[in-house]
């Protein structure tokens, strides 16, 4: 098959207001989208099924309410049978830990979302708990990384402790926590103990030529999986890449859904 003709699975998109203050309300209107409009354009870039998380569990930096934005999620998402959702888990707001036992639960829910640099934690304080509740729900782990309070070498001894917890350390490229290094997602998955690290294409960074088929060269494409951070970013374009990158078609089918069928099982069976 084709890379142009598979229905490519994305495990990371948001819905939502985007609301950075730091940034203009031009800005933060034009990486605003509400569930339809993410459907719209995943149809665009022929993506079966698209992960959410919701952008009011993650918004405003420092004082998002992620209790709001998971019973926002648990009740928007299953109106749209092209999505799927991450739960948010906010350690900081404990009440999230309960919310995710119940949400997990769900047809729609296929794991956890973390994000120490929206949330304001270290990972480093909060990963021990972070990945024995995901040990004990047998969970994957969407985690944001690459910025000072997430650096990917910061979640190696937590996934070296807790082996069964596979954990997606987002956005490819993305190295602001070392003077904006693109490998440090790579350097991660190759550090990493048990084989349970993994990354995505999210970041706006793996646009760059070369990044995304060095990095399959450098872990293998299995441990790559296709992401867009729509509304963000446009998802046509981050589909483009996959498309049009210098890679077998065999591994572009990995990226854009193997991989992801094989971390998520049933929950994405569908794609």
């Amino acid at each position: 098959m084709s890379a142009i003709e598979i229905a490519a699975i994305d495990v990371h998109a948001h819905y939502g207001v985007y609301d950075r203050r730091e940034t203009t309300s031009l800005e933060n209107q034009f990486m605003t989208g509400d569930p339809a409009v993410v459907v719209a354009r995943a149809r665009q870039a022929r993506t079966a099924l698209t992960i959410v998380s919701p952008l009011l569990g993650l918004f405003p930096r420092g004082g998002a309410d992620a209790v709001a934005g998971n019973e926002e999620a648990a009740a928007l998402v299953p109106r749209f049978p092209e999505l799927r959702w991450w739960v948010v888990v906010h350690p900081l707001q404990p009440q999230t830990y309960e919310q995710a036992r119940r949400l997990l639960a769900t047809p729609q829910c296929v794991g956890l979302k973390i994000h120490p640099e929206e949330h304001q934690y270290p990972i480093a304080d909060h990963g021990s708990a972070l990945f024995a509740f995901a040990a004990e729900q047998e969970a994957v782990i969407m985690a944001h990384s690459g910025d000072p309070l997430s650096a990917p070498a910061a979640y190696l001894p937590f996934a070296d402790a807790f082996p069964a917890v596979k954990v997606i350390l987002a956005h490819l490229g993305n190295g602001g926590a070392a003077g904006n290094r693109p490998d440090l997602q790579v350097k991660a998955i190759q550090a990493s103990r048990h084989g349970n690290v993994y990354t995505d294409t999210s970041s706006a960074r793996s646009l760059m030529p070369g990044l995304i088929e060095w990095a399959a060269g450098q872990v293998g494409a299995d441990k790559l999986l296709y992401g867009t951070d729509t509304p963000l970013y446009f998802a046509p374009s981050q589909r483009a890449r996959i498309d049009a990158a210098e890679l077998s078609d065999a591994d572009k089918q990995l990226i854009l859904r193997d991989n992801a069928r094989r971390l998520l099982g049933d929950k994405v069976a569908s794609a």
